[in-house]
């Protein structure tokens, strides 16, 4: 059975969705949760409730990843909270689907790279910098990074770049036992955009029809590729790109 019991997790963007079924997973294993967020306060202390009534320790810091200096602060907060920091998930993002290469703005462009790529950057640097000897760095990409999707070009090259980082990452302090490795899922059901089940539709349908399991992942699929990674099972795995995608072909 796994466990991270001693451990403390910090996952960006984790008040809802995701993030949050990835905190609340290592939460169930054990782990001290560093909850982060950058305006939904009341999703955070929601989350952050549902960790405390596990019996774990937890606390909820708000930083907005696409600034430098609030990631600073985020794992400088941590360490005070808790001491150290073991394994940390660059989480984090925003999308913007449907919208093709002819369309797109500069506005629409900086926003989604100052939180998916920049904002990804500097939270796996600042992790380099402050997670503990053999410790996690989990990056959470994105199927479109693997399969191109129409419409989908801003979204898809924001979440690729910081795949690189992950190679160059765990090449550079593989020797001190980090594993740095990303989580591709598909799309997410109950989350991001699909969080509302009536939310595009028709993107929804073909891409349950691209999937040879005709459905869309779920949380706790992306939660238990999390839990690998994290865990003593992963200790050998490194610089590796795990889809989580049922086989499909986008």
């Amino acid at each position: 059975m796994n466990t991270l019991q001693n451990k403390t997790a910090l996952i960006t963007g984790s008040a809802r969705g995701l993030g949050k079924a990835i905190a609340e997973r290592y939460a169930a294993l054990g782990a001290n949760i560093v909850i982060n967020y950058s305006k939904d306060k009341i999703s955070a202390e929601e989350t952050l409730s549902s960790i405390e009534a596990m019996g774990c320790k937890a606390v909820a810091i708000q930083a907005d990843v696409s600034k430098p200096l609030d990631i600073n602060r985020l794992f400088d907060e941590a360490k005070k909270v808790f001491g150290k920091i073991d394994i940390v998930v660059a989480n984090a993002g925003i999308e913007m689907v449907e919208t093709p290469v002819i369309e797109f703005t500069e506005e629409q462009f900086d926003t989604l790279f100052s939180i998916n790529t920049k904002g990804a950057y500097f939270t796996m640097q600042q992790a380099a910098k402050n997670i503990e000897n053999n410790g996690r760095i989990i990056y959470i990409a994105s199927s479109t990074t693997a399969f191109p999707v129409p419409g989908m070009a801003i979204y898809g090259g924001s979440k690729t770049t910081p795949r690189y980082m992950v190679d160059v990452l765990a090449k550079e302090i593989g020797y001190r036992g980090i594993t740095v490795n990303s989580i591709i899922p598909f799309a997410v059901d109950h989350a991001g955009i699909f969080a509302d089940p009536e939310a595009y539709s028709e993107l929804r349908k073909s891409l349950i029809d691209s999937c040879p399991m005709r459905r869309l992942a779920e949380v706790e699929d992306v939660a238990n590729a999390a839990e690998f990674f994290a865990s003593d099972l992963s200790s050998f795995v490194n610089g590796q790109h795990l889809l989580v995608n049922g086989g499909a072909n986008q």
